[in-house]
């Protein structure tokens, strides 16, 4: 029973991890579309701070699959 648990945690961990990247990334890059076409010539900052920012949250969010994958497999126990 308590392996289950920590697979089902695991399981739900995970679900999250990908839908908040998801989310902050859609949100990212709606920010960054919407801002290069009121200023399309600050185009080269605006994508890089993009692309920047978007590295950061794939960072969080491998962080999370990661402390998952260590869940579902027992490790620490």
């Amino acid at each position: 029973m308590k392996n289950t648990m920590g697979l089902l945690a695991a399981g739900i961990g995970a679900g999250i991890v990908a839908l908040g990247a998801g989310i902050g990334i859609g949100m990212i890059g709606k920010g960054a579309t919407e801002s290069i076409a009121r200023q399309p010539e600050a185009s080269g900052d605006i994508r890089g701070a993009m692309i920047l920012t978007a590295a950061f949250i794939e960072g969080v969010a491998l962080l999370g699959a990661v402390i998952c994958i260590l869940l579902a497999l027992g490790i620490g126990q």
